[in-house]
């Protein structure tokens, strides 16, 4: 298989060697996302009768790496020269972007370069993105990451599928994700019998591809079933930078404007105006903790006017100010 399809990446060239997986365990990473890949691989194993997958951890520094709940993890190397034939797996968490040094940066360029596939679970996908190995490529991102991705990799088409295999790149949306990812590679290499009988062990009983999309359905989410409601809310959320008029989203559901504000009084108990200013907030809030940009830039992204109006409007949502927000978070560190 080459590098010019977009399904999955090339197997080792010897059938008979174990495929090597090198996991660099970023600072904080989370490790709901390394566990599922990880044990997807030794059940593999297992399954097979015989070491068809190994594994190493890696990391800056070639010491230890903590999770994000505070477990310890010894790892097994630095960030060396890796063979060919390896597969990286950077695991990303919190403050990916504190993660993502210059050194581990220049190192998986280097590798890049060599030819190596790479993967980043979770919020990991930053730092294939921040090291450039993303461009003209698709991938995903945890949901929560989103806005803030989109800003800032312009190049990079983003999906909000729960995995992408687009060349000999690897993105996954986090958490459980890391299991449907290892278990297309798995089929991918050994056959879907193999992944079927890893899926079972795991007690896996819905097998999800890079077809489906990572958050629930709109209707799940909002705890309502109402298809207008529903298409309506989906339409809000794709137009955060430049809102649309309750009017114009009636129209377009089919429905009068005091049917539309009856339809969001009784199921979502506000407005559809107040509902659209939370969702713009909401992308806002996100914006000014996870992405350097000015608070006046994160204010036309989500649809204001003028910083004046966005930050009375913030203040009085959040009780804080965007800049009292940006503050108590901090400046971001830049990359070391």
């Amino acid at each position: 298989m080459t590098d010019d399809l977009k399904t999955s990446p090339a197997a080792p060239g010897d059938p008979d060697r174990p495929r090597r997986f090198v996991f660099v365990l970023l600072p904080n990473f989370t490790m709901l996302c390394f566990a599922c890949a990880v044990e997807a691989l030794r059940i593999a194993n297992r399954m097979a009768g015989r070491e068809i997958y190994s594994w190493v951890l890696a990391g800056d520094g070639g010491e230890t790496a903590s999770c994000s709940n505070g477990a310890v993890f010894k790892l097994d190397r630095d960030l060396d020269e890796l063979s060919r034939d390896d597969m990286v797996m950077l695991c990303g968490g919190v403050d990916v972007q504190a993660a993502s040094t210059r050194r581990l940066l220049n190192w998986l360029r280097r590798e890049a370069r060599r030819g190596v596939v790479t993967g980043g679970l979770c919020t990991a996908g930053y730092t294939l993105a921040k090291a450039g190995l993303l461009d003209g490529k698709r991938a995903t991102i945890h949901w929560e990451n989103q806005d803030s991705f989109a800003e800032e990799f312009e190049e990079v088409t983003l999906t909000r599928s729960v995995f992408v295999i687009d060349g000999k790149r690897i993105t996954t949306a986090g958490g459980t994700a890391s299991i449907d990812l290892m278990l297309k590679l798995i089929a991918d290499d050994h056959g879907e019998d193999l992944a079927n009988a890893v899926a079972d062990q795991l007690i896996y009983t819905a097998i999800r591809t890079d077809q489906d999309t990572q958050r629930l359905s709109t209707p799940t989410r909002i705890g309502v079933r109402h298809p207008k409601l529903a298409q309506v809310i989906q339409a809000m959320e794709k137009a955060i930078e430049d809102p649309i008029s309750p009017a114009i989203l009636a129209e377009r559901a089919g429905m009068s404007t005091r049917q539309l504000e009856r339809l969001f009084r009784r199921y979502l108990n506000r407005s559809p105006k107040r509902y659209y200013m939370e969702l713009r907030l909401s992308r806002a809030r996100n914006l000014l903790m996870q992405t350097d940009m000015s608070v006046i830039n994160v204010a036309l992204a989500c649809g204001f006017a003028s910083p004046s109006h966005f930050s009375k409007c913030y203040r009085a949502h959040y009780k804080t100010t965007p800049y009292r927000e940006r503050g108590s978070h901090g400046a971001r560190p830049a990359a070391t």
